[in-house]
């Protein structure tokens, strides 16, 4: 509809509130509130930073940091190179051809996800190592009697580390590009087929641009996690700047060291980011509504079908199969652990704080996409942009910028109840799981507000001023029309945010109160103490808890994709 006035036309959406009035006004304070506990602990890092000094700074400076740059770098590069290989071409194989197996893999190739890198580290030293199954198989088949007898890499190393994180983590960049090459559907590569182009020159010259965006975000994503990891690492021998930071706090009792070196880590990820946005400034396309997901439409046979199916397979194997493989055998001669409270309160508490950090992250995130959508303020849209950075923050580095102002707001509640009634309320925030669930909020908003934004640009506006029309509320609007179609995205935000919080290990390790574990720090203390075995039961339950929820997830993925 529209309103004349002064012999002009001016548009008149009835769904959309005015952006001077209230409702703008109570979203802005949202996204103020949301943006603010998100940037709490990157001012807390800042002030420590700035207000002591480190005695052991000249040490870390010249012997710890440039080594730790080195190796962290060394291993981002490692980890972009082969996850990034594993999720092209696996996406490519399973999007472009037909070959045995492809439906099996389609879906299989997600189970990684549900593998913690940590899990997966203990799982190959223990499947590699001299006692394992593959140079006992060695040993057997060519004699050797001792470890002097033969060479055999040892996985605890760089490049150990290299193929662990890249073989759980390589997901990431199969479900973004998967999404691109399904999405493209025959057209471009169809018309390249039509004038000469190979199928290697089409993959080349017209689907790999097409899908650098999506591997940017892919591999971005999976660098991410490759630095925030400690326990893989640390089990692994790989010094990292994590473990820098890890080390000069708990082992050096150097607070300050650590705040500067999460600093410098926070730079390395912000650079990170930029480059990633600014490598894809200008890549953008477009889908109409008849480019379809035509999947696995050139059949393979014969050797190149084998190959396929063997390039699809060995992700698979390294990412999934392995670690189930020792951690169902430890599991087994472990079963009496079944009946120990303390690992079916690990597991209670790691499902408590996982729904709990989705469901309070899905409800923010919801509501700032909401508001941009409803307002369309500019003001909410970049308040809300700034909501979403806790993504690219290490877990250990956000632990000690949450756990100073909430230890000091603790100290004040209690001297202030101790002050003026008696009485000792003791630590409120970090004697709970609440600072877990903080961190969480903060780290995984990205994921959560991302998986919903995407799912509301697939809602057309006249939705809302349909219903508008129709004599419907603004809440009649959101319960009986919104929310009914964003089903899929919030279900697709929580299971993303779920699984990530059952695996995390960094920021939990730190913020933990006493005698409280999860299912990852049950896992970490079996194996600090070189028990991993004893902790098989508890890794095997994480990727339990993850594997329906990845299996759910990538379903969810392939219907959105289906539907357009």
């Amino acid at each position: 509809m529209s309103v004349i006035s002064s012999g002009k036309t001016r548009a008149f959406l009835p769904w959309r509130l005015d952006r001077r009035g209230r409702g703008d006004d109570g979203y802005l304070a949202l996204a103020f509130a949301v943006a603010a506990l998100v940037a709490m602990p990157f001012a807390a890092l800042v002030w420590l930073a700035a207000s002591g000094t480190s005695s052991n700074w000249s040490h870390l400076a010249t012997t710890i940091l440039p080594e730790a740059s080195r190796v962290t770098l060394q291993l981002m590069l490692g980890v972009a190179l082969l996850a990034g290989t594993f999720g092209v071409v696996t996406a490519w194989l399973v999007a472009s051809f037909d070959f045995p197996g492809r439906r099996l893999f389609s879906w299989a190739l997600v189970l990684p996800l549900a593998v913690p890198t940590y899990i997966a580290a203990y799982c190959f030293v223990e499947f590699l190592h001299f006692a394992g199954p593959v140079q006992s198989a060695i040993r057997a088949i060519f004699g050797f009697q001792t470890s002097r007898d033969y060479w055999f890499p040892d996985v605890r190393s760089l490049w150990g580390a290299i193929l662990i994180l890249s073989s759980v983590l390589y997901p990431y960049v199969y479900l973004t590009v998967r999404m691109v090459f399904l999405m493209q559907g025959r057209k471009a590569a169809d018309v390249a087929r039509t004038l000469g182009a190979s199928q290697a020159a089409v993959f080349r010259k017209v689907l790999f641009p097409l899908a650098r965006p999506a591997i940017a975000i892919g591999v971005s994503l999976a660098l991410m996690e490759s630095v925030n990891d400690i326990g893989a690492v640390e089990f692994l021998g790989v010094r990292t700047l994590t473990f820098a930071v890890y080390s000069t706090w708990l082992n050096r009792g150097d607070l300050y060291g650590a705040t500067q070196i999460a600093l410098l880590m926070l730079a390395v990820i912000v650079l990170l980011v930029l480059v990633e946005r600014f490598a894809r400034r200008r890549q953008r396309f477009t889908l109409g509504r008849a480019d379809r997901p035509q999947p696995g439409s050139e059949r393979l046979s014969g050797g190149k079908a084998f190959l396929a199916s063997a390039a699809c397979a060995l992700p698979i194997l390294l990412g999934f199969a392995i670690p189930l493989l020792v951690l169902g055998d430890y599991a087994l001669k472990r079963l009496d652990q079944l009946g120990d409270p303390q690992l079916w309160r690990a597991l209670f508490h790691t499902v408590t704080l996982a729904g709990t950090t989705g469901l309070a992250t899905v409800l923010a995130g919801f509501m700032l996409a909401y508001g941009v959508r409803l307002t369309g303020s500019k003001r909410l849209l970049l308040m809300t942009r700034l909501a979403v950075l806790g993504y690219a923050v290490p877990g250990t580095v956000l632990a000690i910028g949450i756990l100073i102002p909430l230890a000091g707001l603790d100290n004040w509640v209690d001297a202030r109840m101790r002050a003026g009634f008696d009485v000792s309320t003791g630590l409120l925030l970090t004697g709970s799981g609440f600072a877990i669930v903080y961190a969480g909020f903060v780290r995984f908003m990205a994921m959560g507000h991302g998986s919903l934004e995407s799912g509301f640009t697939k809602l057309s506006p006249h939705l809302d001023m349909a219903a508008r029309t129709l004599g419907r509320s603004p809440g009649a609007t959101l319960f009986e029309v919104i929310l009914p179609l964003m089903r899929p995205a919030l279900l697709t935000a929580f299971l993303l945010v779920f699984v990530e919080t059952s695996k995390e290990l960094s920021a939990t390790i730190l913020l933990r109160p006493f005698d409280f574990e999860t299912l990852a720090t049950f896992v970490y203390a079996q194996t600090s103490r070189s028990a991993f075995e004893d902790g098989a039961v508890a890794a095997l339950l994480i990727v339990l808890v993850g594997i329906l929820p990845v299996a759910i997830l990538n379903r969810s993925i392939l219907a959105e994709t289906a539907r357009g």
